[in-house]
């Protein structure tokens, strides 16, 4: 067969070639986005949407009419080439890469050449298995979404409780962000933000650092739950989260590296497995032990719920020390985490305000233990948001709307990063109105919860 008869044998198969011998394509279906889903040799399905079509020159205006002589004027004779260039532009002719005269060349040349006539249709035929490329990294999120979809169907016989749902998530999403990481990015430094009692306090760590660091501090609710303590250079004395942060750092002779993610996944897993089968999937039974957490005493479930705050801001730090995206929680599960930090204001304030760092309340205003005191209102806007009551002048007081004082909005996001240190109080977008010394108090408490 001959290089005229086997060019025939596909042309009609294949969309006109814009500035080809028929002229070019309608506007909106030419470009190389047409070849990929040819219906013929090529097949596969479009790669997008077709371009917008171009501006039309304006007849009136000899300026816009186009140069005879202009090589992208599709009605410019074909240019003149070896059969050496001709064949080198096989490939971007099969792109539609060619200009309009170029392209007529390889056309002209391929109706009398059949080794090349050949080779046009085998690259033809390549394009059509071209795709727009995808990001093969897996969505954080689908691991939950697969987990909910199968439990919808067969629920299991030891369900996980809802109290303990955050903490399986967060480290079920810093483990997926974790488990591509090559040696350089567990080395990748980090900077850790809190609130100091002398202002914004930092130091800087690695990636294996911070997984470090979240395996002895989660070794608090290991122990509160009878599992052993961490092993290796992360075993420290079960005792308060920040004194268990600075005695690992006194113990570890080396720097951590990633081996330290199999410890804390298989320790959060243990976690998960402890509370499930002793917690027998209710809010009601273990959730309520009482575990000494620093400072402060937290029933279980509260303790696990600040773990999982901790772990998701944690992964924050380590998603920006390697330019990765990292989303919040779930809004149910932001909307826990929100909430326990509401509850624990009140005694960050109290404990503000022994320290002489916060406006003393005045003294007709201290009520007993139960009854209504003064009180700010803090609404929470965005996903997982709300509104809380917290009670100024007592921990034990209770929060009431008859002795409101102040009113402060803030977004979801911004009042965890606030309450995990990335945020100075001062900083904070914070729609204001009432006491604003009592708001100003509150933001500060709010900032010191970030030491635990």
């Amino acid at each position: 067969m001959s290089g005229a008869e086997r060019f025939e044998a596909f042309e009609d198969d294949l969309p006109e070639h814009p500035g080809g011998r028929a002229g070019a394509r309608p506007s909106g279906q030419g470009g190389p986005g047409a070849l990929v889903g040819l219906p013929g040799r090529g097949g596969g399905e479009p790669a997008g949407p077709p371009p917008d079509p171009p501006d039309l020159p304006d007849p009136s205006d000899p300026r816009d009419l186009p140069d005879p002589s202009d090589p992208r004027d599709p009605a410019a004779p074909p240019a003149v080439l070896e059969h050496g260039v001709l064949r080198s532009l096989l490939g971007a002719w099969a792109l539609a890469a060619c200009s309009a005269r170029e392209a007529a060349a390889v056309e002209e040349h391929l109706r009398g050449c059949g080794a090349c006539a050949d080779e046009a249709r085998r690259l033809r035929g390549a394009v059509g298995l071209l795709r727009r490329p995808e990001s093969l990294d897996l969505d954080p999120a689908l691991r939950a979404r697969v987990l909910d979809g199968c439990l919808e169907r067969r629920p299991p016989r030891i369900p996980v409780p809802a109290w303990a749902k955050p903490y399986d998530a967060e480290t079920a999403r810093l483990d997926a962000l974790l488990q591509d990481f090559e040696d350089a990015e567990w080395h990748a430094p980090v900077r850790l933000c809190w609130s100091g009692s002398g202002g914004a306090a930092t130091r800087r760590t690695t990636v294996a650092g911070v997984i470090a660091d979240l395996l002895a501090v989660d070794g608090v609710v290991a122990v509160a739950l009878g599992l052993p303590d961490p092993p290796g250079p992360a075993r420290v004395p079960a005792t308060a989260p920040g004194a268990r942060t600075e005695a690992r750092g006194r113990t570890v002779r080396f720097p951590p590296t990633r081996s330290v993610r199999a410890p804390w996944r298989d320790q959060a897993h243990a976690i998960v497995r402890s509370v499930s089968f002793t917690g027998g999937g209710t809010d009601d039974s273990e959730g309520r032990t009482p575990l000494s957490y620093g400072d402060v005493t937290l029933p279980l479930r509260d303790a696990l719920l600040h773990r999982a705050f901790a772990c998701w801001m944690r992964g924050e730090d380590i998603a920006d020390a390697v330019d990765y995206p990292y989303e919040p929680p779930s809004p149910r599960h932001l909307h826990r985490m929100i909430d326990l930090t509401a509850r624990m204001l009140p005694g960050a304030l109290a404990a503000h305000r022994r320290a002489g760092t916060a406006a003393p309340g005045p003294r007709r205003h201290l009520v007993a233990a139960g009854e209504p005191g003064r009180s700010l209102r803090l609404e929470i806007e965005g996903a997982g948001g709300g509104e809380w009551l917290i009670a100024l002048d007592s921990p034990a007081a209770v929060g009431s709307a008859d002795h409101e004082v102040a009113h402060a909005v803030l977004d979801g996001v911004e009042f965890c990063r606030l309450a995990a240190g990335r945020l100075a109080p001062e900083d904070a977008a914070v729609g204001r109105s009432g006491d604003r010394e009592a708001i100003r108090d509150v933001l500060l408490a709010a900032a010191s919860l970030s030491r635990m």
